[in-house]
């Protein structure tokens, strides 16, 4: 099978969560790692369809959680959820993207993203206009596992999902393009991801992932 284009997460694959940021998070609110993750995710999509902004889905927060916090730590946790997508880059991903497009590849971002994350993204990421072509769910206010948001990327790629790569770290996000007739696979690691590439017959004409290395932006 030839691949022709390949559509690669943001989240847990381009990038993982930036530790201090983190921690920072957990600080501000004073919940355990396990309540505010709960809560954290629930709303989530809200704001990824572009529902809700940054300070918004703090207040949410703070009213599910029972927190009475100032306009000051709202700030801070808007600022702090957003290092936490743009600190840390993993690249060995990045630099396979970069190896996809110089073979001449097609490829794609598609993230489940909010506002305050993706201006930023912009802002520092020069390495975003290399790529054919960016699906961000608070732009469209359509988010994975829809599949009105993997037609519009395989649509804008100009390649049919039978040739077309997708890589997630979200198990749902990977069945429901599978469900498609995209190729997907879910993403644990560099390694991983080579390995399945490999035996699902995937690696003919395409570069091979490099090996498992995270750098934390300066």
């Amino acid at each position: 099978m030839i691949i022709r284009a390949v559509i690669l997460d943001y989240g847990m694959v381009l990038c993982t969560p930036d530790p201090l940021a983190h921690a920072n998070l957990l600080a501000i609110t004073g919940l355990e790692r396990e309540v505010f993750e709960g809560i954290y995710w629930r709303d989530r999509r809200t704001y990824d369809l572009g529902l809700l902004d940054g300070p918004g889905f703090w207040v949410r927060f703070a009213g599910e959680a029972g927190l009475a916090l100032t306009p000051e730590q709202i700030q801070q946790l808007v600022a702090n959820d957003v290092r936490l997508w743009v600190g840390t880059l993993n690249t060995p991903m990045l630099a396979w993207a970069t190896a996809l497009q110089e073979a001449g590849l097609r490829t794609a971002i598609l993230s489940n993203m909010v506002g305050e994350v993706l201006r930023e993204m912009r802002r520092e990421f020069a390495w975003l206009n290399r790529f054919t072509h960016l699906t961000w769910s608070c732009e469209l206010g359509i988010a994975k596992p829809d599949p009105a948001i993997y037609r519009w990327t395989w649509e804008h790629l100009g390649v049919p999902p039978e040739e077309t790569l997708f890589v997630d770290d979200n198990p749902e996000n990977v069945r429901a393009a599978g469900d498609l007739g995209i190729h997907a696979i879910q993403f644990h690691s560099v390694d991983q991801l080579r390995a399945e590439l490999a035996e699902q017959g995937l690696l003919q004409g395409l570069p091979q992932p490099g090996e498992d290395e995270m750098v934390t932006r300066a």
